[in-house]
């Protein structure tokens, strides 16, 4: 099951959604599309549990009052079916956003693949590497990423990332699963030329990650009990349609209970949080005009256009 976050077509918003399957979940068979799982939400509670209380409006709202579930998509999903509303809440033409529009945190990895570790000139890290991005830096599905002049060198990075869904720190690896909500795609965009100034001068890498613009993500959030650990997802990245990264997250060096257990032993990972569990090997520069695609087994295709 895979949920979004969007808004009508030509219009503003912030509902949930969750995807249809092509000829599957859509009323009448065959088009994608999305059903409104916040109107069906809505319904749901007023007409099975007479409840008139406001309801969680964002996907945040969702993962912080422990609502983000199969239990709770399918049974109102349920509801919807068998009250033959599917045409009520179906939309046909969704623009997808962000899947969290804000995130508390969003934590990414440095080479947790071989081959980016080693394409940088470095072998394996000894214990993950760390590092933040802005949560202003998200962008949602098919939005620009802008290259302004004095940033040099812009990289697309293809990751699969972790959203967390329950609070919790010190979490033993074997009960990491018990905090994640699912996965989605990150574009991890580096200002390269500003980022190796700061790594030769020691400095961290938090502005030449954290451009606005930088943290293109969606374009949907996979439930994690179908991407079961060991996490093997195909992964792949091509900008205007040629392939410049492909692996399987089997490959990470740090798996990621590994991560969970690492970062929340330092911090405390919130619902809505996100970890970036790190790029492979293939990085090459992006220019204004170029389209970038990355794709996660699974989770679909996120696209976004570069602009100068």
């Amino acid at each position: 099951m895979k949920v979004a976050r969007f808004a009508y077509a030509g219009g503003e918003g912030d509902r949930i959604g969750i995807l249809c399957a092509p000829g599957a979940s859509a009323p009448g068979g065959g088009d994608d599309g999305i059903i409104d799982f916040s109107a069906a939400f809505q319904a749901y509670r007023l007409i099975e549990e007479g409840c008139l209380e406001p309801l969680c409006t964002s996907m945040l709202d969702l993962l912080e009052q422990g609502l983000f579930n199969r239990e709770v998509f399918e049974k109102v999903l349920n509801f919807v079916s068998e009250r033959n509303l599917g045409e009520e809440f179906f939309v046909s033409s969704p623009r997808l956003l962000a899947p969290i529009n804000r995130p508390p945190k969003i934590l990414a990895l440095g080479r947790n693949y071989l081959g980016h570790a080693r394409e940088s000139g470095r072998e394996a890290p000894p214990e993950p590497i760390v590092f933040c991005k802005a949560s202003t830096s998200v962008i949602g599905p098919d939005e620009p990423v802008v290259c302004k002049k004095f940033l040099g060198r812009v990289d697309p990075e293809l990751e699969l990332a972790v959203v967390i869904g329950k609070e919790g720190s010190d979490i033993p690896a074997e009960k990491a699963s018990d905090h994640v909500a699912g996965y989605t795609i990150v574009n991890d965009v580096t200002a390269r030329d500003m980022q190796s100034a700061d790594m030769k001068a020691a400095n961290p890498w938090l502005r030449s990650k954290s451009i606005d613009t930088f943290c293109p993500m969606g374009p949907c959030i996979l439930l994690a009990d179908e991407a079961p650990e060991p996490v093997s997802l195909d992964i792949e990245l091509r900008v205007n349609g040629e392939v410049r990264q492909k692996d399987n997250t089997a490959n990470l060096l740090f798996k990621i209970p590994q991560l969970v257990e690492f970062i929340s032993r330092h911090m405390t990972l919130q619902p809505g949080d996100i970890i970036s569990t790190g790029t492979p090997a293939g990085i090459q520069a992006v220019f204004p005009g170029d389209v970038m695609e990355c794709r996660v087994e699974k989770i679909g295709v996120l696209r976004n256009p570069v602009v100068g």
